[in-house]
């Protein structure tokens, strides 16, 4: 809890800033969104003297950070923290671009008001993976609509009409909610919300040709409100600033969207790392290789080794050249990118592992691990085996080691495994055989966990077979050890 330093509040009258009109409308005030694309919004504010000021809607019932919001006049200070070009980069900032802040269900005509707003330009949104999701009870007439697409879908409609159709006047989409297509989602269920009212064709053809619907890619890690060292932090500051938010150096923004919108978000001639694209699957493959790839193919081996956090993984000379070989000769061979675009994206990951100000624990990461070994290393797996054909010795590796994680026993000593049920019951039933051969051969073969039998491949069975009793027999640091020539 914060102590009484007696410090001033964060505002615009100890802090003067400049006001810009309102050119995005924001659902959405949570860390995330303040951290990412707030701040890309100051940054070309007061590099291209962009002059975008934020709107921020009440995306849900309840007051949330609007108070703090209007108590200190959209500002709030930004900590990034973390590795940047190999070398350790802090910057505080106080983001400047939020003008206001409305709670639609307790004005809801200030909510209209905005439609009317000739400068707006953006909606961006992040409202979770359960925000963009058809509410059949929701009306034209409520206000507002219990759904974050009702809500936007009766903004665009009092716009249109507003505007008279004006075709200058629809907005460009820019959600972060982490979900596939979901541009593209938000924007089928507003054509369903326009079907079920029955609202107009000419509503409806304005939506789809003058409304630009992105999908979207975001890529940074938030860690919030930094509580435990707030007092420290605020003293350092000279004000006390209630909504003083964390984040790691490093962030991506793609952006897929069938019109060309590099001149309305210019963000990528700042140096902001945004990548437009008519694909963004490409950009979502690299990284979910290679960064979650690398997270997943490293837990079981890591902590197996005696390792409880990312960073000290890195930092151990045989984990850390362990994942690096992983990553650069099993991983980045499999995927269509040059070589330098593979080696950027490597460098940046690793710096995040290193990050010394975000601590992520192994076993916090380990949950689930069957299923995301299934979904970020498996498609390295076979790929490496169909161009190479000959078998990747660190993802078997790791894979072996993953087996042996589920036996649930470092040192001989009990650790908590988290997975379904159905994924507990089977390593347990198979570890009580005692049996490394059946083991393998039961966990390999299980369609259910793979989608295939990965049995069917030349020499895999066995490789693992003598992984998991080398690990065994003369302990990970050894077998690690064995594994490449360090």
């Amino acid at each position: 809890m914060t102590t009484d330093l007696n410090l001033p509040t964060l505002n615009r009258s100890i802090k003067n800033t400049t006001k810009y009109p309102t050119k995005v409308l924001q659902f959405g005030d949570g860390n995330f969104l303040r951290a990412f694309i707030d701040w890309m919004f100051f940054e070309l504010n007061n590099s291209l003297e962009f002059n975008a000021g934020i709107t921020i809607i009440k995306a849900r019932p309840g007051q949330g950070k609007l108070p703090i919001l209007k108590e200190q006049e959209g500002l709030y200070t930004l900590l990034l923290k973390g590795i940047h070009n190999g070398e350790i980069k802090n910057e505080n900032k106080i983001i400047d671009c939020i003008n206001q802040a409305i709670n639609p269900y307790d004005n809801f005509n200030l909510y209209f008001e905005e439609a009317a707003n000739p400068e707006l330009q953006f909606l961006v949104s992040n409202t979770t993976e359960a925000g963009i999701v058809f509410d059949a009870t929701d009306k034209l007439t409520d206000t507002p609509q219990k759904s974050f697409p009702g809500k936007v879908t009766a903004f665009l409609y009092k716009r249109f009409q507003i505007f008279n159709g004006d075709t200058e006047k629809g907005l460009i989409f820019l959600p972060c909610e982490l979900i596939e297509k979901n541009g593209t989602k938000l924007r089928d269920i507003i054509l369903k919300y326009a079907s079920l009212w029955k609202l107009e064709s000419e509503f409806i053809t304005w939506v789809q040709e003058n409304n630009t619907f992105c999908n979207t890619l975001v890529d940074r890690i938030v860690s919030g409100y930094p509580k435990d060292s707030i007092d420290t932090i605020q003293q350092k500051l000279g004000y006390t600033d209630q909504l003083v938010v964390e984040g790691e150096q490093y962030h991506l923004l793609v952006i897929e969207s069938e019109k060309n919108i590099e001149d309305k978000f210019p963000a990528h001639k700042i140096g902001l790392n945004v990548i437009f694209t008519e694909n963004l699957e490409r950009y979502k493959t690299i990284k979910v290789r290679i960064l979650n790839g690398a997270h997943t193919s490293l837990v079981p081996v890591a902590y197996l080794y005696g390792i409880d956090r990312v960073r000290e993984s890195i930092e151990d000379a045989h984990v850390g050249q362990f994942l690096n070989k992983l990553i650069s000769e099993e991983i980045c061979p499999t995927l269509n990118f040059t070589e330098q675009e593979l080696s950027a994206y490597t460098n940046d990951v690793l710096d995040r592992f290193k990050n010394p100000y975000i601590e992520h624990e192994l076993l916090s990461i380990s949950l689930n691990s069957i299923s995301k070994f299934t979904t970020r290393v498996l498609p390295s797996l076979l790929e490496f085996i169909k161009r190479k054909d000959t078998l990747p010795k660190g993802i078997l590796f790791s894979l072996s080691a993953l087996i042996i994680f589920y036996r649930g026993l470092r040192n001989e000593k009990p650790y908590p495994v988290n997975d379904s049920t159905v994924v507990l019951d089977f390593f347990k039933k198979q570890w009580a055989t005692e049996n490394i051969g059946t083991i393998v051969k039961a966990t390999l073969s299980n369609e259910s966990f793979w989608g295939t039998d990965l049995t069917q491949y030349e020499g895999l069975e066995k490789q693992v077979v003598t992984n998991i009793n080398s690990i065994l027999n003369n302990g990970m640091i050894n077998a690690l050890q064995n594994l490449y020539t360090f």
